[in-house]
């Protein structure tokens, strides 16, 4: 039996929408609660697009975010899939690992304990 295509289904493998997989909320969620209980983080969002997928944090409801953790598989050969943006967009770490990435928003988290 074989395949062809008809032309009515997608030819390229990626996604609709870009989304964070379990495996990356459960590390994300996992900063997340330790920067809540330490006060300096107090609602997030989360947007699924065409060619990102975002985790965005707030220290509060109606502000803008003072983060955005942007997934972009796009960019999984060039400078990395995941990058931290802070509010004014600078663009704090990229890279392929999402938990070295996040280490940018780990160390904020330690002066804010200390």
């Amino acid at each position: 039996m074989s395949y062809q295509s008809t032309g009515s289904f997608p030819t390229s493998s990626l996604p609709e929408q870009v989304a964070f997989h379990r495996r990356e909320l459960s590390v994300i969620l996992s900063l997340y609660g330790r920067m809540v209980a330490a006060g300096e983080w107090r609602d997030y969002g989360i947007s699924t697009l065409r060619d990102l997928a975002v985790f965005s944090v707030f220290r509060r409801t109606a502000e803008n975010p003072l983060y955005r953790i942007e997934k972009r598989p796009k960019l999984r050969n060039r400078q990395g899939q995941y990058a931290v943006v802070a509010m004014d967009g600078q663009i704090l770490k990229r890279g392929n690992d999402l938990a070295v990435v996040l280490r940018v928003l780990e160390r904020k988290l330690i002066r804010a304990v200390e």
